[in-house]
């Protein structure tokens, strides 16, 4: 089967990509993926894909016309999901925030570094319903590690949030006190297109214990390697993608 997904980024498949390559193996979602050290193939051009994952993936990878291709294929109906990381929206060095992708993605992206890396708590809260959330106990919900600070735009909606706990201990007791709330997943569309983008990682170090959170684990080979998480995990990125992408 012809793949459906184009996935850029997350260095390779024996490296941070294999969690959601692993994730789209179990679910059956054929896939081609870019390393992030590569730029996509002579034929990108000429062909579309039904969704487009960017992930902790180098803007500068990019060929001339190729991310305005990927704008003009989500105006006709593609899907296209950002990811956080430090390459992602503005990033450590500036990354989308001035690219072709700004009136695409849902978020208006900072022009400063945006990288909110967390030692304390930080817990993701559920802001609406979705499909893409549905069948996913958020009421116990897992923590993560770091995001990519941005604001939702006025016509696109915000789905999760992460909110900062400030942890103290005295005599032995914790006490946590709610923090700072940062969007963390938003979707929007841009023609015919769904677009989502995602504050945070798929991958450690920023997905945190997101990437076990579960009530069983999904074991999955991927090559000569494998993938170990929660079930939680592997069912909203399935969802995630399955909503961008209509499938």
């Amino acid at each position: 089967m012809r793949e459906r997904i184009c996935y850029l980024g997350d260095d390779d498949l024996g490296g941070a990509a294999i969690y959601l390559a692993g994730v789209m193996t179990h679910f059956g979602l054929p896939f081609a993926h870019v390393q992030s050290t590569d730029s996509p193939g002579d034929e990108f051009l000429s062909r579309q894909y039904r969704l487009y994952v960017i992930s902790d993936y180098p803007a500068e990878c990019f060929q001339p016309g190729q991310m305005e291709h990927i704008a003009e294929c989500v105006r006709q109906g593609s899907g296209l999901v950002m990811l956080g990381g430090w390459e992602s929206f503005h990033g450590r060095l500036g990354e989308y925030h001035r690219s072709p992708l700004v009136d695409v993605l849902p978020v208006e992206m900072a022009d400063e570094d945006d990288r909110r890396n967390q030692a304390q708590p930080c817990l993701i809260k559920k802001t609406a319903e979705h499909a893409i959330l549905d069948d996913i106990p958020w009421q116990t919900p897992p923590g993560i590690g770091g995001f990519n600070a941005f604001r939702a735009k006025p016509d696109a909606e915000t789905l999760l949030s992460s909110v900062r706990f400030l942890v103290n201990c005295q005599a032995d007791v914790f006490t946590f006190t709610p923090g700072d709330e940062a969007p963390l997943l938003v979707v929007g569309e841009h023609g015919q297109g769904r677009t989502a983008a995602l504050a945070t990682d798929v991958a450690p170090h920023w997905v945190g214990g997101f990437v076990d959170w579960g009530d069983r684990r999904v074991v999955q080979d991927v090559g000569d390697d494998f993938i170990d998480v929660g079930n939680w995990y592997a069912r909203f990125f399935r969802q995630l993608l399955g909503w961008a992408g209509g499938f």
